[in-house]
């Protein structure tokens, strides 16, 4: 992806459900980013610290949205484990993790090299984060 692009309107599954993604960015930004695997230290302390200042990114109009090719199970197992490290998050865990075990989405995105995608070692989405404007250009 590349500054100025428009993402693409996509469906996910995710830990609060099935999005569409322009429906559920509306008229808002969205901050989207990729961790590469659930249950390791760095991206539970990095999503962890997202949510407790989820509220933060809220007053602004942003809405969060994290990404990995872990199942779905996974990240909904996971999100426990993240409340569990980082108790001072407030409530629900406040913002959806989406689940492409296919790394479909990961290609489309260009968070993954698409030649490397069908090899589960090797296949783990890099660090991205994208900002992305209500015009749903990046």
């Amino acid at each position: 992806m590349r500054l100025r692009a428009t993402i693409p309107n996509f469906t996910a599954e995710t830990t609060q459900g099935r999005i569409k993604f322009y429906d559920w960015l509306g008229d808002s930004w969205a901050m989207l980013f990729s961790h590469p695997a659930d249950f390791t230290p760095v991206c539970t302390t990095e999503l962890g610290r997202i949510a407790v200042h989820d509220h933060e990114f809220k007053k602004r109009g942003v809405k969060v949205i994290a990404h990995s090719c872990d199942k779905l199970r996974s990240h909904t197992d996971w999100v426990n484990d993240i409340k569990s490290y980082c108790r001072d998050i407030p409530g629900d865990f406040p913002y959806p993790i989406i689940g492409d075990e296919k790394r479909e989405l990961a290609v489309l995105l260009d968070m993954i090299d698409e030649d490397r995608k069908d090899n589960e070692e090797a296949a783990l989405t890099v660090r991205a984060l994208y900002i992305i404007g209500p015009d749903k250009k990046l």
